[in-house]
């Protein structure tokens, strides 16, 4: 049965959690795909992936030379995606703070509202953030009104990694272009898709912190999404607002031209 979407998991010493992981994607009730992205980790868990993707067809695994950051890793599996005809592609982390279980309410938002994306919210209609210091809490919550204040875009969690891309949404990116790697890269794609006026959904969802490995949080991943909220304002002709009609088009037209 062809799945009805591809979730692009990447990894970086995800060893311990991978196999669980991709047993409960498996058990969801919509038929899946899983792109492991992973970036040669030194505990081993591309070759746990490849063991993994030897006796399941529904799983497959990109091998990068060195760890390069997130966003670099979500490109490239995004062209992957695009290049094999996915209609649905998920951003996911391999840690368990994003549920499998929330999958299908994904797939059901952006067939029911014909979404270009729909983002896992932990803020829409209160908070719902497990295992988190309130130090790291207050930072998230600031850093979604700072996006929101400088560009004007109305949504509750644009630092969120939990993600559902229809196919034209990705296809419309010019994907070369993004150089954003951290929390910005996140802030970078909703913010491309919203100012061209696509349809954006959020689906509340309960964020848990990982409870093996270490967090990828940085001051620098901190430093480069406060300068790129700057920059997408900017690209966007310092407006609060989506392109027009009229403007969107040429940029879309462009954008697959390259």
């Amino acid at each position: 049965m062809a799945a009805e979407a591809l979730i692009i998991v990447p990894t970086y010493n995800e060893r311990d959690n991978l196999p669980q992981l991709i047993k409960r994607l498996m058990a969801q009730p919509v038929v899946l795909d899983v792109l492991v992205v992973d970036d040669n980790s030194p505990d081993g868990t591309g070759q746990a992936a490849d063991q993994i993707a030897a006796s399941n067809p529904n799983v497959q695994v990109m091998h990068r030379p060195a760890k390069s950051g997130l966003g670099r890793a979500y490109i490239d599996g995004f062209q992957w995606a695009l290049a094999r005809g996915y209609e649905f592609v998920f951003e996911m982390d391999a840690d368990f703070s994003h549920n499998p279980s929330d999958i299908p309410r994904f797939l059901e938002a952006a067939k029911a509202a014909d979404c270009d994306l729909v983002l896992g919210s932990r803020y829409k209609d209160g908070i719902r953030v497990i295992n988190w210091p309130l130090n790291r809490l207050l930072l998230s919550i600031a850093a979604a009104q700072y996006v929101k204040v400088i560009t004007g875009m109305d949504v509750s969690d644009p630092t969120g990694g939990f993600k559902c891309f229809r196919r034209r949404a990705l296809a419309s990116l010019n994907l070369e272009t993004v150089r954003s790697n951290g929390y910005s890269f996140q802030i970078e794609l909703t913010h491309r898709i919203w100012r061209r006026g696509g349809r954006i959904a959020e689906v509340p969802i309960i964020f848990t912190d990982r409870f093996q490995g270490t967090s990828k949080m940085s001051k620098d991943i901190v430093r480069e999404a406060l300068w790129m909220v700057w920059s997408l304002w900017i690209q966007n002709g310092l407006r609060r607002s989506p392109m027009s009609s009229s403007e969107v088009a040429p940029v879309i037209k462009s954008a697959s031209q390259t």
